[in-house]
């Protein structure tokens, strides 16, 4: 989206940029809370504000005709949930083939409200040995932006508790639709 393009959008819906763009290089960009369509338009600007080009993973049915060329356009990377691909490892390496990359991960993995979040941004950041950083759009006060970056320490549990502390007071569209901010995998830590 071009930048002018994105203030005007950001301008007339009343929305502002909060804090400042993540200051490395590389990183596995946490897009939460997504509970509407309308957070795509909201990303997209305020990725533009902050002078971020991000690369996101989608459904494959996204990039379909008519707007799949659009949908690659602004960097999106059509993924076959259904297929055993390797997923985690083939983004892993994407990084080694960027200077800079923001790989801008759905972690609910759709709109609707789900108990987990889908671990594989925890994994690619890891396997990439790149941070994550916590992005987010607050609906309650209108604020996008990012949060400290936290490079995975493989402590799973401790990682996560600082994402939810992130996230406590961050408010979706529809905050119904946001659920608990954890992991399978820490079920089965318990376990």
């Amino acid at each position: 989206m071009p930048l002018w393009m994105a203030r005007l959008f950001l301008r007339i819906t009343g929305w502002k940029a909060d804090g400042v763009r993540p200051d490395v290089p590389k990183y596995v960009l946490i897009a939460a809370p997504h509970t509407t369509n309308w957070d795509f338009p909201f990303t997209l600007a305020f990725a533009a504000v902050f002078g971020i080009r991000i690369r996101w993973m989608g459904k494959h049915t996204l990039f379909r005709w008519p707007f799949g060329w659009f949908m690659r356009a602004v960097g999106g990377i059509p993924i076959r949930r259904e297929r055993n691909n390797d997923l985690v490892r083939t983004m892993a390496d994407d990084f080694g083939n960027h200077e800079q990359l923001a790989l801008t991960v759905p972690v609910e993995g759709t709109r609707s409200r789900v108990e987990y979040w889908k671990s594989g941004f925890y994994h690619i950041a890891r396997q990439a040995g790149v941070p994550i950083v916590p992005g987010y759009l607050d609906y309650a006060r209108k604020r996008g932006g990012f949060g400290p970056a936290l490079m995975p320490s493989g402590d799973l549990k401790a990682d996560m508790d600082k994402l939810r502390a992130f996230y406590a007071d961050k408010i979706g569209k529809f905050p119904e639709l946001f659920g608990p901010v954890r992991l399978r995998e820490e079920a089965d830590l318990r376990a």
